[in-house]
């Protein structure tokens, strides 16, 4: 299904292009408004790698828009000097429709969802008001900060909305199913077939137009050192459950899983029969 792409402003008022077909959003845009300003600004920390502790690691690094701002061929996510994480990297795109985030939810709000990378320690393995002061002391940070906001000040608040509004404009919708949703096109007598087998077997998890109903299951393939969503519920019930991915942008997003260990679509198919 089509790659994600970062969608720009519809006309000059810059409001965010939604989909038609797609559910209400999570994301509440009442408290931080779309910009085109403030998409910029978010783009730009997307790829500063000044976030991290050595300086090399950005946002970016592991979220490639080539692979749906996932991390190409890598079965963890590859930090600052190279220190590995335990979870394959999750592909970034129509985060303002999911009601939390990362494998096991442990984030329910898309503006707090930059501390954890920022702060991890095989991630980027800094501090937040190091972040900020840097962006404080830059020679160009204040001013875009200003355009975006109307303020040079530079906070938290102000730094997770730019990253929120960069993050909410990668929007994958223009796919070959969806123009066969609007009859536009036909389908080919194998894909119809896979569409009413995918119905039968896969839809009851990956479900409705987002392909996933972003609940948190155990599918056998549990691993000792990640108990998934208990670390997060310490619910006894919820060890080993990771949250159902989205299937759109599938085929770029390689390798599969929590932890990558599948590398190939026929591996997951082989897994699930």
């Amino acid at each position: 299904i089509s790659c994600s792409k970062e969608n720009s402003a519809t006309n000059e008022n810059a409001t965010l292009e939604i989909p038609a077909n797609f559910p209400a959003m999570k994301y509440n845009l009442a408290s931080n408004p779309y910009t085109k300003e403030k998409q910029e600004l978010g783009k730009k920390l997307f790829y500063d790698g000044r976030l991290s502790s050595d300086g090399n690691i950005s946002c970016g690094s592991c979220h490639q828009q080539f692979a749906a701002f996932a991390h190409a061929e890598h079965n963890v996510s590859h930090g600052v000097e190279d220190r590995l994480g335990t979870r394959n990297s999750i592909a970034l795109f129509n985060l303002a429709w999911r009601p939390s985030f990362f494998w096991d939810g442990g984030v329910f709000n898309l503006d707090l969802f930059h501390v954890n990378p920022i702060e991890n320690r095989v991630e980027m393995d800094n501090k937040m008001d190091t972040v900020l002061n840097m962006l404080r002391r830059d020679k160009n940070y204040p001013a875009l900060f200003k355009k975006a906001f109307g303020t040079n000040e530079i906070n938290n608040i102000n730094l997770s909305q730019a990253l929120s509004t960069f993050l909410i404009s990668m929007v994958s919708n223009d796919s070959k199913y969806d123009d066969y949703l609007a009859g536009k096109i036909t389908l080919t007598t194998d894909e119809i077939q896979g569409m009413e087998l995918f119905n039968q077997k896969c839809a009851s998890c990956h479900s409705g137009i987002l392909f996933s109903d972003f609940e948190f299951r155990n599918n056998g393939l549990a691993t000792r050192n990640d108990y998934g969503r208990y670390l997060i519920t310490l619910n006894p019930n919820d060890s080993f459950k990771f949250k159902t991915p989205t299937l759109r942008n599938i085929e770029k997003s390689s390798p599969y899983m929590h932890d990558g260990r599948l590398r190939t679509l026929e591996e997951v198919l082989d897994h699930y029969a």
